[in-house]
């Protein structure tokens, strides 16, 4: 190992400077944290700043400066060799160079300065743990792993984007965002379902925003989520899958039948992985990959996933879709229940779903996609004559529909007429009719959508081919 690592006093001297002089703290208190700074005396101070500004304002920083206590001053002295307020003067008079005009930038620096000594101080203890052969590897890189994730977060939260804006500011991205939805055609502001019916209901999927796709087992949730991947991929955008549950050789199958399908060439994906594929089905399906294959479509098939595991596999994906060309947009997770939860909710599912529904909209916010969660929903749907789903089969599942911007559900009447057989010849025969009438029919239920109209939307369904189509089509 090499020296100590280096730490650069006027980095912290520069913020605490800038604050002083009556530099406005709003900008960084939402990112810079009195812990950020490695030295006492200047977490103190900024921390009495900070608390100055929440309280009075502004205007009224230079009070920070009499706000002196006892402690600080007793830091300031063992640290600096002088008192507070004397300390303080000096950091304003000889030793700030940029002043409060370049604040966020010098509190960014604080922030990445703290971040390169945490990180080395934890290779400092990886490297000492790794050198005593008793020593679990799994265990003590995976507490590697989460002080690097904390870490990480810390450096993704800085103010990447302008988040206070005018009311007419507001009002001209709203104009810009109808001309854009104007030139595109069909109504959409935002990334395309691929499908015109819902695109119709909710103008797309939009940047900041989560969307639940909830359902019991059987109704199309997988395929949902591929299709939704693969039509915003197709439309000139970035989009990636976290497949928890399913690895990604059997997606890249359901997408290619679902391609296939748009040639006319019905080939169930279970025939495929059995091999009962006929050659010329086979072929078809070799054509549809030459197109998949060229799309900047992402999957992570590792199981077992915390939210921390997903932003470091998301950057990932952004990367690549940079490398790509084109800008990553949506997010799909297959499913929100499989994500694993922080130790911290141990044994709460409620606390623990909460937590991973609130990290995924943080997600979306903070980096400008859709991300579409697929939910698995409550067996209590299923002691109901009317086994459609609806916001209350969410209720004990944490704070889902709080979180969510948009919540669907999918329900397909077929899947229960199948299961079900009828008490005599007559229901019987209804029962017959009724599942030919509705075999290929699924309905995508809005039951919220903070944006916008709630109802249902009839989709085509071919369950086998993993196809989701709009109805009209098959009418």
């Amino acid at each position: 190992m090499t020296g100590e690592p280096q730490f650069i006093i006027e980095i912290e001297q520069e913020v605490i400077g800038a604050l002083l002089l009556g530099g406005d703290c709003r900008k960084v208190a939402s990112f810079l944290e009195p812990f950020h700074f490695v030295a006492d005396a200047h977490a103190r101070i900024y921390e009495i700043i900070r608390n100055s500004s929440e309280q009075y304002g502004t205007n009224k920083l230079p009070m920070a400066v009499k706000l002196v206590s006892e402690d600080l001053d007793t830091v300031c002295k063992t640290q600096c060799g002088e008192s507070a307020k004397a300390y303080m003067t000096r950091v304003c008079r000889d030793l700030v160079v940029y002043g409060p005009s370049r604040l966020v930038k010098s509190a960014q620096a604080v922030v990445e300065q703290w971040a390169r000594l945490k990180l080395a101080e934890e290779g400092s203890r990886l490297f000492t743990a790794m050198s005593d052969a008793s020593v679990n590897p799994a265990k003590t890189f995976k507490e590697f792993s989460q002080v690097a994730d904390e870490v990480a977060s810390h450096m993704r939260a800085g103010p990447n984007r302008k988040t206070l804006v005018t009311l007419g500011e507001a009002v001209s991205d709203a104009i810009s965002e109808a001309e854009e939805a104007m030139k595109r055609g069909g109504g959409i502001s935002g990334t395309t379902w691929g499908l015109s019916d819902i695109n119709r209901m909710t103008g797309g999927m939009h940047p900041g925003e989560m969307l639940i796709i909830g359902a019991r087992p059987s109704m199309g949730k997988t395929v949902m989520g591929v299709s939704v991947g693969l039509r915003a991929a197709k439309s000139g955008v970035g989009a990636g899958v976290f497949s928890l549950e399913m690895n990604a050789t059997r997606l890249g199958v359901r997408a290619a039948t679902d391609m296939a399908y748009d040639w006319g060439v019905k080939v169930p994906y279970t025939e495929l992985i059995s091999g009962r594929a006929t050659p010329e089905q086979l072929q078809a399906i070799q054509s549809a990959n030459r197109d998949v294959a060229s799309l900047p479509l992402f999957i992570e098939e590792q199981s077992g996933l915390s939210l921390g595991d997903m932003r470091i596999k998301l950057e990932n994906m952004l990367d690549r879709s940079e490398q790509a060309g084109v800008p990553f947009k949506v997010l799909v997770v297959d499913y929100l229940q499989l994500i694993k939860p922080n130790n911290r909710y141990q044994g709460n599912k409620t606390a623990e779903v909460s937590e991973i529904s609130w990290g995924l909209r943080q997600m979306a916010r903070e980096y400008g996609i859709t991300v579409v969660a697929l939910s698995q929903l409550s067996r209590q749907v299923e002691s109901r004559d009317d086994k459609r789903p609806q916001l209350s089969d969410l209720r004990e599942s944490g704070s889902i529909e709080q979180d969510a911007d948009l919540v669907a559900f999918l329900y397909r009447e077929a899947y229960y007429l199948e299961k079900a057989k009828g008490k005599d010849p007559d229901k019987e025969a209804d029962r017959i009719d009724r599942l030919i009438t509705c075999q290929n029919t699924l309905e995508f239920i809005i039951a919220k959508q903070r944006n916008g109209a709630v109802g249902t939307v009839e989709l085509f369904i071919d369950i086998a081919c993993s196809a989701v189509r709009n109805m009209e089509r098959f009418r």
